[in-house]
């Protein structure tokens, strides 16, 4: 269930000895709400990751990620095919309601039921409007919960909304204050194909400005990767950047900035000068 504005509803709680009160409205004073059935494609969907669970995969899977991660032990590319199967299926509905059942996938907690929310979101992208960025902030931070999750959720969903309504970088550099570690990543790894393509340099270094010092790896290797990216075409800023910074600069952020800079600055920027 949704308001109007897009975000999350939330039945009101109910204050100790208030009567309940008879309301045409659709949501009345009722603690709890019955729980609404399951859509068939979210049940058809979880009946198929079930059935192809492979208990090999994922023992493997979980040695990727240093947090603990829950997941159904599938490979992506099947992950991925699944996901264009039932987006035939759901791609007609409206983009609240789709928007709905990308929650549901979320609420589970498995990673292939994220990793389909990652693939139907970029379809939306004709649908976007400038109200969804609330809907993007609140699933990264209530229901993200690795690095492979933020990284294909943002990559691509939340790039791309950017790159269609470039005022919202400044929701990015915000994040970059939360003590939610995955909301720190997505405030970097959100830019990566956009500064691929050359676009949002200065947007990005002061991305990694506000992120410079952070202590958690992720968030470093996050806002490195984002150098690195931002460096394809901007190789001389990105360098200077590097330079300017990295008495401050953790070796693992670095180290990812520099990745495809030419030798001899690969060189320049590695010097133990200080």
């Amino acid at each position: 269930m949704r308001r109007q504005n897009g975000g999350p509803y939330h039945a009101p709680r109910r204050e100790p000895g208030r009567k309940v009160r008879h309301s045409p409205h659709p949501y009345p004073y009722l603690s709890p709400l019955p729980p609404l059935p399951m859509d068939p494609v979210i049940a058809s969907i979880r009946t198929e990751l079930q059935a192809h669970a492979d208990p090999d995969i994922q023992k493997t899977s979980r040695r990727f990620f240093k947090e603990e991660i829950v997941c159904y032990g599938m490979k992506t590319a099947a992950v991925i095919a699944l996901a264009k199967k039932y987006w035939r299926e759901v791609k007609g509905r409206d983009k609240q309601e789709i928007f709905a059942l990308c929650e549901e996938l979320y609420r589970s907690g498995y990673m292939e039921e994220a990793f389909i929310v990652s693939a139907w979101t970029p379809l939306l992208k004709d649908r976007y409007e400038r109200e969804d960025i609330a809907v993007f902030r609140h699933w990264i931070e209530t229901y993200i919960s690795s690095w492979a999750a933020c990284d294909g959720f943002c990559n691509h969903t939340v790039g791309t909304f950017i790159d269609l309504y470039p005022e919202h970088v400044r929701e990015l550099k915000l994040w970059t204050q939360s003590g939610n570690r995955w909301m720190r990543r997505a405030a970097a790894v959100s830019l990566i194909i956009p500064a691929k393509r050359g676009r949002f340099l200065d947007d990005a270094l002061e991305i990694a400005d506000l992120l410079l010092t952070d202590q958690d790896d992720l968030v470093q290797k996050g806002y490195g990767w984002l150098l690195k990216e931002a460096s394809r075409q901007h190789t001389d800023e990105v360098f200077a950047y590097v330079m300017r910074n990295k008495k401050a600069m953790p070796r693992t952020a670095l180290r990812y900035a520099i990745e495809l800079m030419p030798k001899g600055l690969k060189t320049g920027a590695m010097k133990k000068n200080w």
